[in-house]
């Protein structure tokens, strides 16, 4: 409209505009176009693109920072940035936005906005002796002067990081005072060690209040719970960080072993995949996620308009993933032949290329479903192909959405990398809210009760501060946990809009019937 009142398009533009209008209206992202560019200028607009929103990673533990160190090897590939930081000479006319994930030194080469952090020096060291050595700033490096770890123990992970609160926070204080437009912060970590967990626990409280206007999304590992892991306190871990991921993070991506593993059996062929395999797998994850970060485009450019659309309420902020089609570097012949739009957006939507395998019947008889989709699509991809395969799957029904919200499924169309040659036309991620994730926090508090019915392996963390006293800690988080389940169950129901005054005004009446006994005794 704007456009046509200032005279701005002869017929033919109007008609070029208003199918694209159509589109975006459909949920389909349009890629770059410099028409479209030279026309929102002409009416006074800004262009998005040019200004920058800066995102800084947080790496702790032993698996946030192997799976951060894959994470930056597929960044700087994709950027065309040597291991040294320099940009190569191919990739010196790339219109993509570097800016986002690094700066550059006064020397113009290129350094991650990454803080790396650990308890033992074991895996920060290694990063430190090898190739990529130079491309992080050394003085973004942190290791615990007495080097000891925490023992895979929560409580002694939390208790250190608050001991070693200052310099880290220094650390981190520095680099967004670096930051021209700092958006947020994305953190690494797994919930069942000791690092990961504690420390990064701590961390998470701490980000919310010195940043409480900054976003923070989390990439978060959950364990293998179908198999008894070598952590014997792995179930008092993960429900004391499930709590800080539910109070103080604004998005989760969920990435657990069990669905790792299968996904690199069953959809990669190998027959005994390793840590390495799973880092890779979430380190495809991440760079595809924020591809529309780095190669933007009309929507979906900043992290709070990717998680503005996922998440409808601040609780229900926990995402599973998928993606297709995935092959084997080592495999001579691809398994997927033929890639078009549907065929992608169809697998992704198949359980067995997600990487959350909720464990089934732990949670009742609840049609799961889901509350919100994001598909981001790379690739040669015409937006007419997306609008039909949208048509195709509403049609067929293929997912079920909540009964109580918009039931459709938005997609983002990113360009690829033109430094990285694959052998796929279409490739795609899928970003999910569904309900169903809330059968993996109730598995968390079943193994939780089994041993804390047997009060097993409580003096390990009676031994610190924070449990000395008693364990309210511990039921604290249980019962935030709790609610978490039985939100997300209620968000299957067409009353879930309603369900938070029922839940508030039913606590009321306990509390007011528990006030009125304890007066009666009295």
């Amino acid at each position: 409209l704007i456009f046509h009142s200032q005279g701005l398009l002869s017929s033919s533009q109007q008609l070029f505009v208003w199918r694209r209008c159509h589109l975006l209206c459909w949920g389909v992202e349009i890629p770059h176009d410099p028409v479209l560019d030279e026309f929102t200028a002409a009416c006074g607009g800004g262009n998005t693109r040019e200004m920058p929103r800066e995102i800084i990673s947080l790496h702790l533990g032993q698996c946030g920072n192997q799976i951060g160190l894959e994470f930056w090897k597929q960044l700087i590939k994709e950027h065309g940035i040597s291991p040294e930081g320099i940009l190569e000479d191919f990739a010196t006319d790339g219109t993509d936005r570097k800016d986002v994930f690094f700066y550059q030194a006064d020397d113009n080469h290129y350094v991650p906005r990454a803080i790396l952090m650990d308890l033992e020096p074991r895996v920060v060291s290694g990063i430190q002796s090898s190739q990529y050595s130079k491309l992080f700033n050394p003085e973004n490096m942190f290791v615990s002067e007495h080097g000891g770890g925490a023992g895979n123990n929560w409580a002694r992970g939390f208790i250190q990081g608050e001991a070693v609160s200052e310099k880290v926070f220094d650390i981190i204080d520095r680099e967004a005072d670096g930051s021209d437009s700092l958006e947020g912060f994305v953190l690494c970590h797994s919930i069942s060690g000791g690092t990961g967990s504690g420390m990064g626990s701590f961390i998470l409280e701490h980000l919310s209040d010195r940043f409480p206007k900054k976003l923070v999304q989390t990439y978060s590992v959950f364990p293998n719970l179908n198999e008894q892991g070598d952590v014997v306190v792995q179930p008092y871990n993960s429900l004391l960080t499930l709590r800080r991921l539910t109070q103080n993070a604004d998005s989760v991506v969920v990435l657990d072993n069990t669905g790792l593993s299968r996904i690199a059996q069953e959809r990669q062929g190998i027959a005994n995949p390793t840590i390495s395999d799973w880092n890779k797998l979430v380190s495809t994850v991440m760079s595809t996620s924020t591809a529309t970060l780095r190669y933007p485009g009309y929507m979906n450019n900043d992290l709070v308009g990717l998680v503005a659309s996922l998440v409808p309420t601040p609780r229900l902020h926990f995402l599973m993933t998928g993606y297709t089609p995935l092959t084997n570097s080592e495999q001579t012949t691809s398994r997927v032949q033929k890639t078009t739009v549907l065929d992608v957006m169809r697998r992704l939507l198949q359980p067995k290329n997600m990487m959350v395998s909720p464990p089934r019947h732990v949670t009742g008889a609840f049609n799961h479903c889901y509350i919100s989709i994001l598909n981001i699509i790379q690739g040669e991809v015409d937006p007419t192909q997306v609008h039909k395969s949208l048509q195709r799957i509403r049609e067929r029904k293929v997912a079920n959405f909540i009964p109580w919200g918009p039931a459709s499924i938005q997609v983002a169309l990113s360009a690829r990398s033109p430094y990285i040659q694959t052998a796929h036309r279409v490739s795609g991620l899928m970003l999910a809210n569904h309900t169903s994730i809330a059968s993996l926090f109730a598995k968390t508090l079943q193994d939780y009760d089994k041993l804390r019915k047997r009060s097993a392996y409580l003096h390990e963390f009676r031994n610190e501060s924070i449990f000395k006293d008693d364990l309210s800690e511990m039921d604290e988080s249980r019962e935030v946990v709790q609610e978490l389940v039985e939100e997300y169950c209620a968000s299957t129901k067409d009353d879930y809009l309603s369900w938070g005054d029922k839940v508030s005004s039913s606590g009321s009446a306990s509390a007011a019937s528990s006030a009125g006994a304890s007066a009666a005794a009295v």
